[in-house]
């Protein structure tokens, strides 16, 4: 079962968290034969199942997390429930498209394909994807990798190795589809980073165990580099699909 790690920072999570790009959806769209029914998986706070829903008739969402469905995005044909991504209530062969986005690595993969296996109906899309750590100058990219290794290193749970190596290593048990580069880039201001900083997980540790906020002396080194203005902060952003 996957962990739950983000119930106590929904509400930042909801705020802070990058939104992807439509080019994404209308590549995936293009996959699918029939866009009528999808899952997104782990849903956190609706972003994905908010704008799958401009393109299907029904979108099931579900995470693990109650505080998170609660602070999710609402739309009429969205519905949301708690259960995790290994074992849900679903028919067999219910869905067109299942989604992940920036959390399979929380999952037991083995055991999620397997309910994926259950609920696509055949040649259903599994479109997956994530990002790894920011770029936005040399000097504020120094700082930043410094701050991201070396003092909140430690608190990293080990499934975050997967996403520093860009899911390239899960196992995939589907026939792949080839999905080209997106763009995934933001025009920032700093404070707008410091919302984003306090959704990492490891942030959230490091807070409970040694009772002070890391980020709070981040921001104060990055303020002079930054200051006032937007800056623009880009992710990798990388995409495995297949169809099952």
């Amino acid at each position: 079962m996957a962990k739950d790690l983000f119930s106590d920072s929904s509400k930042q999570y909801a705020s802070f968290r990058p939104t992807y790009p439509a080019e994404l959806y209308d590549f995936i769209l293009k996959q699918v034969k029939k866009p009528r029914v999808a899952w997104d998986c782990a849903c956190g706070n609706g972003q994905v199942a908010r704008d799958l829903a401009d393109r299907f008739e029904k979108v099931y969402a579900t995470d693990q997390s109650q505080s998170q469905i609660d602070n999710a995005h609402k739309k009429q044909n969205i519905v949301y429930s708690v259960c995790p991504a290994e074992k849900t209530p679903f028919n067999d062969q219910q869905f067109d498209l299942i989604t992940v986005g920036q959390a399979i690595h929380w999952f037991d993969i083995a055991l999620f394909f397997d309910e994926v296996r259950r609920v696509s109906k055949p040649g259903a899309v599994v479109a997956v994807w994530g990002y790894s750590l920011l770029s936005v100058d040399h000097g504020i990219d120094l700082i930043i990798n410094h701050f991201y290794t070396s003092v909140i290193g430690p608190y990293w749970d080990a499934e975050r190795k997967l996403v520093d190596e860009r899911y390239r290593t899960i196992d995939f048990p589907l026939t792949r589809i080839d999905v080209p580069p997106f763009d995934f880039s933001f025009n920032w201001t700093l404070d707008e980073l410091r919302g984003y900083l306090n959704t990492w997980s490891a942030v959230r540790k490091y807070i409970n165990q040694n009772h002070v906020n890391p980020v709070d002396k981040v921001v104060d080194q990055l303020s002079p580099l930054w200051g006032t203005e937007r800056k623009k902060v880009s992710f990798p952003l990388f995409v495995r699909m297949g169809k099952v």
